[in-house]
């Protein structure tokens, strides 16, 4: 039921149990927020939403009010805009100084208002901030000085990625957001994801940088540094550039690399391959020999935490593969090394991921052989663009190029793993394959595309039904596997993904990038599978040549020596 409302004197239409908020974005009637999360319950806390409501004369939050018949709203009277105002002043009041030097700065919506309502002078003076800085997490590097308690990374930890590593701390003005007791993260259940980098409207959370380390290594010339990309990253990294969300940027950004100074570039898309190939095979024994069922993906490092936190009892679920990302370190510093003439110990070796938990990952102990780590130096693609900036490139003026090879080409279902069921699509075009001896006629499974948070098919394969499943967001994650558990859902494969949409979402993108960007952004990937003529992974030639002149087969010594590994129960310690 829709009915007419009055804003800034001219006749709107809403619906009936909607916000004002969600009535007057419709009508392109832009009102800040800090507090609000599209889709979560709203709390109003900031009052940076406030409008007038003229028939009762009081400000009220538009994110939280529902909308009434004949109601008359102001929008941006003299009385909200100082209201606003001085909302912003009072978080000013106490926060650092130090713009110039923040890893937020041009792109901070605390910022962005103080720019918006004019604030020109310190009217307000509080005492500054002064907490612990938190540094002890592989992926996240927290500053409690900069947190202006909008309450945002609290809600997504919870609600979407049903962690709930972070809450408020003490009460009144002693009110801080941080971990149980306000210890380091690296004590807590977080699962490095970066949802709340996403969503953090300051520099209060940003990722841990291996810029130093990489600089200098850049630098060193008994080094070989070489890098590797995510399928993702290639329709993402534009948007650092102000350039279409889902514009396919592959080309230059091999060429970008090369003038920064890496001298191998390598498509992490090649793996993704790779890790269809052992996955595909370790699924089909399963479901040959009665194995473990449901077998679940473990490309994704924040699911993977998750499961050793909180769900231990399906370890054995887990495909034993390592993901993408770890098995190109591993060949990089086997079997590349070993055609290039150099020595693994002399390799630095660097991926660009969209995902803050790849940086955990890289420095888990299950991912060094013989002392030698898989993967060296983990950026994310916001780093990447930072890199790009440094070394003065323009990235649309310079001459595209390829990939290196071998480890550079790669079939178009890899590409799709940067997708909320990707790798579920990619495996089940080759497990096809090695279960017939034919190809699938049929590559796309529309039922397993979009941005739904489960989705499910049932797959004939000559007779044999295989029932499989797709979820994005652990809290999602939780739902399915509660009811897996309880028997009430019954799969052969799951696919799990930590942040909403996949990696094309993930943690380490673009900040501020709108559902529409993500969307793009997918689309891209699909684009590339409809046009590209090898698509699927078993008939990538440079798979078949490694598979030929060095891991034998499949699921294999060779390949279950550096392309596998095992997942432990994890004990939170707060």
């Amino acid at each position: 039921m829709s009915f007419l409302i009055e804003v800034n004197n001219k006749q709107i239409e809403a619906r009936k149990g909607e916000t004002i908020l969600d009535a007057l974005k419709r009508q392109g009637i832009h009102i800040p927020t800090l507090c609000h999360i599209k889709g979560s319950f709203p709390s109003g806390s900031c009052r940076m939403c406030v409008v007038e409501n003229v028939k009762t004369d009081r400000l009220v939050t538009a994110c939280s009010t529902p909308v009434e018949e004949g109601m008359k709203v102001l929008t941006h009277s003299p009385r909200v805009i100082e209201s606003r105002k001085t909302i912003v002043e009072l978080l000013l009041s106490n926060h650092p100084d130090d713009c110039l030097y923040c890893v937020r700065n041009k792109n901070c919506e605390l910022q962005d208002l103080s720019e918006e309502l004019q604030v020109r002078e310190r009217r307000i003076k509080g005492v500054k901030n002064s907490n612990h800085l938190d540094r002890s997490s592989a992926s996240i590097v927290r500053d409690p000085d900069k947190c202006i308690l909008c309450g945002r990374c609290v809600r997504i930890c919870e609600d979407v990625m049903g962690v709930a590593c972070i809450d408020f701390i003490n009460r009144g003005s002693q009110s801080v957001i941080g971990s149980a007791f306000n210890i380091g993260l690296n004590t807590s259940s977080c699962v490095n994801c970066g949802q709340c980098i996403m969503v953090c409207p300051t520099g209060a959370l940003s990722e841990k940088s291996h810029f130093p380390e990489l600089i200098a290594m850049l630098n060193n010339p008994e080094k070989t540094v070489v890098v590797q990309y995510a399928p993702s990253i290639s329709v993402s990294l534009a948007e650092e550039f102000k350039l279409p969300a889902g514009l396919d940027i592959n080309s230059l950004m091999n060429a970008a690399l090369r003038k920064i100074g890496f001298k191998y570039v390598f498509d992490t898309t090649f793996t993704a391959d790779l890790t269809i190939m052992e996955e595909a095979a370790e699924l089909v024994e399963r479901v040959k020999t009665g194995g473990t069922i449901p077998m679940i993906t473990s490309c994704c490092p924040g699911w993977v935490k998750f499961a050793e936190e909180f769900y231990p009892e399906m370890l054995p679920n887990l495909s034993s593969c390592k993901s993408p990302q770890q098995m190109m370190g591993a060949v990089i510093k086997t079997y590349w090394a070993e055609k290039a003439g150099l020595k693994p110990e002399n390799i630095y070796s660097v991926s660009i991921m969209p995902c803050t938990a790849k940086k955990f990952e890289a420095q888990r102990e299950e991912m060094t052989n013989k002392g030698i780590t898989d993967v060296d130096a983990v950026l994310t693609t916001r780093e990447l663009g930072q890199l790009i900036r440094m070394f003065g490139i323009d990235i649309n003026n310079i001459a595209p190029e390829t990939a290196d090879s071998p480890l550079g080409f790669r079939s178009s279902a890899g590409k799709l793993f940067g997708a909320t069921g990707g790798v579920m699509e990619a495996a089940v075009r080759t497990a096809y394959n090695m279960l017939t001896g034919e190809e699938l006629l049929r590559f796309k499974i529309e039922a397993l595309r979009g941005l739904d948070g489960c989705k499910e098919a049932s797959l004939d394969i000559n007779g044999l039904i295989v029932n499989v499943a797709v979820v994005n967001g652990l809290a999602n994650a939780r739902i399915l596997l509660d009811q897996v558990k309880k028997g009430k859902k019954n799969y052969h494969f799951i696919e799990v993904m930590a942040c909403p949409g996949g990696c094309i979402n993930g943690g380490g993108q673009h900040i501020g990038a709108s559902e529409e960007a993500v969307k793009a952004r997918m689309k891209a990937l699909y684009d590339i599978d409809d046009k590209e003529t090898i698509k699927v992974s078993h008939k990538n030639p440079e798979i078949i040549q490694i598979y030929k002149d060095f891991l034998g087969k499949p699921l294999g010594h060779k390949s279950h020596e550096l392309l596998h590994t095992h997942y432990c129960k994890r004990d939170v310690l707060l």
